[in-house]
């Protein structure tokens, strides 16, 4: 799929049109924003709601949803696909709300991960295991799976997903969704998005990454405004992008650490 994004339009977020990193050839002066698909939505929740009908008449007769398929087979489903995975949580629902726009949660087997977008905030957390029906969409370009509230099931057991350890550089195509620890020095300091989220970017010789902080992760902007050119910082997060830009994205501030 293209590089895109799962964080959308600035100009949609208060960023003023005369900056040109939101200037696009959209007649509303900016990009869709950070949290819609495109203008396919209401299509798009069309689609889900006959694809729950449809999945109801066919669930089995204890209401457990149908068997999954992994998580790597459903990203290469066709867009539109309806499919059941299963795995355990990596992001906890609603830490990337400030940006994304909803309450989401990220989830990953042994063969992929992915982020599952939904409206409404499930509590559950880390590790919970999750048996999950929905649809598969882009979001500008990430891959994720739109679902209800009704088509989340939780599964006896629990796991903490360790982060694979990977080189800034490879923070790409090939991680995206799935939960990777990175260590480099910081090559461009602290950049504002608010109401959103904060920007910074480090590079460990293999290659620059964008570090995005989404505010409801609960940082403290403090902490990271005083991170200073060069000084080395392991992060956990999630691969994702933005537009032309893969990123990682920590859940928590455990998840940033200077070295």
């Amino acid at each position: 799929m293209p590089p895109s994004t799962w964080k959308e339009a600035r100009v949609a977020r208060g960023v003023p049109a005369t900056d040109n990193r939101d200037m696009t050839s959209s007649p509303f002066f900016g990009r869709f924003p950070r949290f819609s698909s495109s203008s396919r939505l209401p299509f798009l929740l069309l689609g889900l709601t006959l694809a729950a009908w449809l999945a109801g008449c066919g669930d089995d007769e204890d209401g457990q949803l149908p068997k999954p398929v992994s998580i790597a087979e459903a990203r290469g489903r066709n867009i539109g696909s309806t499919v059941t995975l299963q795995g355990f949580v990596t992001v906890q629902p609603g830490a990337f709300q400030s940006a994304i726009g909803d309450n989401g949660f990220a989830l990953q087997d042994r063969t992929a991960g992915i982020y599952v977008k939904l409206e409404q905030k499930l509590n559950f957390g880390l590790g919970t295991q999750i048996r999950v029906q929905g649809t598969v969409d882009e979001q500008n370009g990430l891959r994720i799976l739109k679902a209800l509230p009704s088509q989340v099931e939780q599964i006896p057991g629990t796991q903490i997903i360790e982060p694979r350890t990977v080189r800034t550089g490879e923070v790409n195509e090939s991680t995206e969704g799935l939960l990777v620890q990175v260590t480099g020095n910081v090559t461009q300091v602290f950049r504002d998005d608010s109401p959103y989220g904060y920007e910074l970017f480090i590079n460990d010789g293999s290659g620059e990454t964008q570090i995005y902080v989404h505010l409801t992760a609960g940082f403290d902007r403090a902490t990271l405004e005083a991170l200073q050119a060069g000084q080395s910082i392991t992060v956990v997060g999630l691969t994702a992008q933005y537009e032309t830009q893969y990123e990682v994205a920590p859940r928590q501030p455990s998840d940033l650490k200077t070295n």
